[in-house]
């Protein structure tokens, strides 16, 4: 049967009216996201302060009295100041971008779905916020000590070497004395401010996203795209690719590696115990409605 011209309307009015309300939605997020930009602008200097924190105390544990960054062009600073008010920005103003987005799409939702839908947004941001306090406050400063301590360790090194052909340390193998001054280039750090404040967020975004492994699998768990057997029959190769993930996001450093791989495969295995309960809670669902046979499960397992 064909549609009438008056049928074609009605069903194109839900669409227009989905869209107009899409528009207010994503208006009212750019709006938040620009004011949280603006307020994270103003305190911009004390999130840079707190975020190269790790430089400065490695630096003075090396016995530099006062740690210096640099900029080499003028611009350099307040882009680098630009970009923290973007990131911290985007933070401030994420649950008014979640809200919205939740009641974009909550009218469409049933019940059951809206009370399985809602706890993952809530999770999210608070693990990715664990994810980046734990980046912040134990990776980076373990990362910087391997980087800046290497330079310092290898200069002992080279002055010990250098007083050993000088002569200056005795043969019966008492301690070296350093040299006030030695031949050659002295290598010292001189870090630019925004290739610092790279290091910094790189940690913070991977481990950031790392911590989102088990609200990523219990949701996939809910809608039936992975099972707690499936992941625990790849645990495996879980493993040897959370060890490439440590080897790629931390520095070549045993003790760092080791712990993002004990936390990352520790979120693994909390992963699959939530996913397992998600399946109870489903099949105690379905033995309730009278759809779950448990004749037909003893038939399945002994086959």
């Amino acid at each position: 049967m064909a549609q009438t011209e008056n049928d074609i309307d009605d069903s194109a009015a839900p669409l227009i009216e989905h869209l107009a309300e899409l528009r207010t939605r994503l208006i009212r997020s750019v709006i938040a996201l620009l004011v949280g930009i603006v307020l994270a602008f103003t305190v911009a200097e004390p999130i840079l302060q707190f975020l190269v924190g790790p430089i400065e105390e490695t630096l003075r544990a090396l016995g530099d009295p006062s740690p210096t960054l640099q900029y080499t062009s003028p611009q350099e600073y307040l882009f680098t100041l630009f970009r923290i008010s973007m990131v911290f920005g985007f933070a401030l103003s994420f649950p008014v971008i979640g809200f919205q987005l939740w009641r974009f799409v909550a009218p469409g939702l049933y019940r059951k779905e809206k009370n399985a839908f809602l706890p993952f947004l809530i999770a999210s941001p608070v693990m990715f916020l664990l994810g980046a306090s734990f980046a912040h406050l134990v990776v980076t400063p373990l990362a910087m000590q391997f980087f800046l301590g290497f330079a310092d360790v290898s200069s002992i090194f080279a002055n010990l070497l250098s007083s050993v052909v000088s002569g200056d340390v005795a043969a019966t193998g008492a301690a070296a004395v350093v040299p006030e001054t030695q031949e050659g280039v002295r290598i010292t750090f001189f870090g630019k401010v925004n290739e610092s404040l790279d290091i910094t967020l790189k940690f913070i975004m991977a481990f950031g996203l790392c911590f989102q492994l088990p609200v990523l699998l219990t949701l996939m768990g809910k809608a039936g795209l992975v099972s707690s057997e499936g992941l625990g029959n790849v645990r495996k190769y879980a493993i040897v690719g959370i060890l490439v993930l440590a080897a790629l996001v931390t520095p070549p450093d045993v003790i760092t590696q080791g712990i993002l791989f004990v936390v990352v495969y520790g979120l693994y295995e909390i992963s699959i115990w939530l996913v397992r309960s998600v399946e109870s809670k489903r099949e105690a669902q379905l033995r309730e409605d009278g759809f779950y046979d448990d004749e037909d499960e003893a038939d399945e397992e002994l086959k």
